[in-house]
């Protein structure tokens, strides 16, 4: 019998390191893991993309102030959020940082549909100066530059550049070339901003003028990702979920993101852009 409790108390411990590993905290102080939205009508949880924070925490104290309803939120990479959910079942929203983690959340049962917000546009940064001239995807294949990326498994960013490089046929030239991969955009970019790295693919809303260097990728090269927010189907606080959801989609939540240098959906300039 004692084999059998012991193994429940460590199977607790695990999902509960795990989803405090990625829990963050606004508005009133107190922390996501803490403060659960379960039973709470007037606070509720966010499961968010990392790279999403500067825009979400300027919309969360507003929305209080709206509502009187309290946003904690949760970031961290798109697929460690989704194993989050899967193990703990509480909270009330996710927003990846795209529809693909979106879809992956929704066939597993975790999520409703979702209104989409903004783009992710994936861009090449190199150092100030771009002293290794790189100019193009294809450049990040010539031997002996040191490249980031974020953990295709993890992040929507590191998907992105995966398959941008299949598409041009040159994945096993460039991961010869990789000397990080990150769970998260945000830790990508600090590797770009601190020199440990000669290029990296980031988002536009992460690109550091001060720091970096900025390259376009061709939009019949790239692969831009739409940003999406929805309920959980496991919420207890439907109503203010749904209620922050629209805010967040709403011409006031478009425009504070707008602000922190993501392109808003929807945009001429990516129509072909499907969700």
């Amino acid at each position: 019998m004692n084999y059998v409790r012991y193994g429940s108390v460590f199977a607790i411990l695990i999902v509960s390191l795990l989803f405090a590993a990625g829990c963050t905290s606004t508005g009133s102080g107190q922390s996501a893991a803490a403060t659960s939205s379960a039973g709470s009508p007037e606070s509720i949880l966010v499961y968010a993309g990392a790279g999403l924070q500067p825009p979400l925490e300027e919309i969360g104290p507003l929305f209080t102030e709206k509502t009187g309803i309290a946003v904690q939120y949760n970031y961290g990479g798109a697929g460690t959020l989704v194993s989050q959910m899967n193990l703990t079942r509480t909270g009330d929203v996710f927003m990846p940082g795209s529809t693909v983690e979106f879809r992956t959340a929704k066939s597993q049962g975790l999520v409703n549909d979702s209104k989409l917000v903004a783009y992710h546009v994936p861009v090449i940064v190199v150092q100030k100066g771009n002293p290794k001239d790189i100019t193009t995807l294809a450049d990040f294949a010539r031997p002996g530059l040191k490249i980031a990326f974020g953990d295709a498994n993890a992040t929507a960013i590191g998907k992105a550049g995966a398959k941008m490089f299949a598409a041009l046929n040159i994945s096993a030239a460039v991961e010869k070339n990789v000397v990080s991969r990150t769970p998260t955009i945000n830790e990508l970019t600090v590797i770009m901003q601190t020199g440990q790295a000669d290029a990296a693919i980031l988002t536009l809303d992460q690109y550091d003028a001060k720091t970096m260097d900025m390259i376009p990728i061709p939009l019949n090269q790239n692969v831009v990702l739409i940003t999406p927010i929805g309920a959980t189907t496991f919420t207890q606080n439907a109503t203010a979920a749904n209620e922050f959801v629209s805010f967040v989609a709403s011409d006031e939540g478009k425009a504070i993101f707008a602000e922190h240098g993501f392109p808003t959906y929807p945009n001429a300039t990516y129509a072909n852009v499907t969700p």
